[in-house]
């Protein structure tokens, strides 16, 4: 009985914790290694691999882990696990090999770090057996912070402070009129023209045209947004209703009459065009809409008869110079460059005619004066061109002019390649002496050169230039003759 007491006394004043001293080893860096030293004697039981291999790879060189392998084994090895498992079971001892076998199923976890979901009733030797599969310590639950992301409970302000950091998240959660409209106007005091268009889709979605128009009225910025959308996606009848709702009658005038971009038939076009008249322009863009319509009807008189003298190799200008494209569809500037190049001495009563496209669409002097030296200059008429910048005044008398300045017709000319002889003419018109002397030296218009500096009275400048022209030349013989000159009283 004594023996049994002094038992009792020793269990209960007996302890395995012993006092705290500052020389004892079993601190709680002691402790930690003992917990470390457990953890991988348990880690050696099921894993024999080595302990730096986070990573498996399988037969297909894809690393375990990955979404393709995942994709890949849970179409093909579950029946192999199955089976692997079947075999497993009927190994072990008697009590389990009775137990149901469940399906074979997968759970979100197992898809992503590439292994079976394990049964509940898997047993000692069952996790030994499974080679395929690496154990670890049970993962850490998540904070909580992190489980917010995957919640719907958020205020339109944080949805939109999630959209700005480009987070998926859903906007069916906002149902009410009035949590819809308070997240737009957070998505409008964020700046951010991406989640206020995203927002925007969601209510085109969600609410119907009347109320969304209405809401938007008192909203100009998302009201702004909302039609450069619908205009960037072709949604027409949308902006047209939207356009019609704000009493924007101009606007939807000119989104009408950007349909004809949309049609292709030539005929279909000029009708449209005819339609888009009436509808209520500015009184400016009326204007530009009926030219629109009568140049596009002479566009398809003037292809029509030109077809036609093509392809009967009636006009000579035609077989030396073949058209390039049609006429069809064309600026008025493109429109007037053809007819000054194809019919540009027709009489002004024909369509085709540049004096009757200048005098229909009003086209100021100088853009007709442009075009049409470009026109003739291209074909080398000479003539023309000095009859287009050739004037008369009231008592008779003839004179050089050009609207666009004679240094431009300078550039235009030699463009195409004009003689020095009709280069000079025009550069001898340049007005400015320091443009004049660049111009000619620059196309080598030499007597213009020596006959400025010699107006200049500029002795060194004109001896300079002597050594820029060839021995022997006319044009030495005549700075020679000028240098030599006594009645001129040169400056320098």
């Amino acid at each position: 009985m004594s023996r049994v007491r002094a038992d009792e006394e020793e269990y209960w004043h007996s302890s395995k914790f012993r006092a705290f001293t500052f020389d004892d080893e079993d601190d709680e860096l002691s402790q930690l290694k003992e917990s470390k030293r457990a953890v991988n004697s348990l880690r050696d039981i099921v894993d024999d691999d080595d302990d730096d291999d986070l990573e498996r790879v399988s037969w297909s060189g894809e690393p375990v882990g990955s979404i393709s392998w995942s994709i890949k084994e849970t179409a093909s090895g579950s029946t192999s696990s199955l089976d692997g498992r079947d075999s497993s079971l009927q190994k072990g001892s008697s009590s389990y090999a009775a137990l149901p076998k469940q399906g074979s199923s997968y759970s979100l976890s197992s898809l992503f770090k590439g292994r079976n979901k394990l049964s509940s009733f898997q047993s000692l030797s069952d996790a030994l057996t499974d080679t395929g599969v690496k154990n670890y310590a049970p993962e850490l639950r998540r904070p909580k912070a992190e489980y917010k992301d995957y919640s719907s409970d958020w205020s339109p302000k944080d949805t939109v402070r999630r959209m700005q950091r480009g987070k998926v998240c859903s906007l069916e959660r906002f149902r009410s009129l009035q949590d819809k409209l308070v997240l737009l106007d957070e998505a409008v005091a964020g700046h951010d023209g991406n989640v206020i268009t995203a927002v925007l889709i969601f209510l085109k979605r969600t609410l119907r045209r009347e109320i969304l128009f209405r809401e938007l009225e008192v909203r100009q910025v998302a009201l702004c947004h909302l039609i450069h959308f619908l205009r960037e996606t072709g949604e027409q009848k949308f902006l047209l209703d939207l356009l019609r709702f704000l009493d924007r009658t101009e606007e939807v005038a000119l989104s009408q009459y950007r349909e004809h971009l949309n049609i292709q038939d030539v005929e279909k076009r000029r009708e449209f065009l005819k339609g888009c008249i009436g509808l209520p322009f500015s009184a400016e863009d009326t204007s530009h809409v009926q030219d629109h319509y009568t140049l596009l009807e002479r566009q398809i008189i003037i292809e029509a008869n030109d077809r036609h003298l093509e392809m009967a190799g009636q006009s000579e200008l035609f077989r030396k110079y073949p058209r390039k494209a049609s006429i069809l569809n064309m600026p008025l500037v493109t429109t007037l460059f053809y007819s000054c190049f194809y019919h540009y001495t027709e009489a002004e009563g024909m369509f085709s005619s540049p004096t009757n496209l200048k005098k229909t669409f009003k086209i100021p002097d100088k853009q007709y004066v442009l075009t049409a030296l470009a026109a003739r200059a291209k074909l080398r008429a000479w003539g023309d061109v000095d009859a287009l910048l050739t004037t008369k005044n009231w008592l008779g008398y003839t004179k050089k002019k050009a609207p666009i300045g004679f240094h431009r017709v300078v550039e235009i000319l030699q463009r195409n390649n004009a003689p020095v002889q009709v280069l000079q003419e025009y550069v001898r018109l340049v007005e400015d002496v320091d443009t004049r002397l660049n111009l000619a030296t620059k196309y080598k218009c030499h007597d213009v050169v020596i006959e400025t500096y010699r107006d200049l009275k500029d002795r060194i400048q004109l001896t300079a230039y002597k050594c820029k022209v060839e021995r022997g030349s006319a044009e030495e013989e005549k700075i020679q003759s000028i240098l030599s000159n006594m009645q001129i009283r040169w400056k320098n």
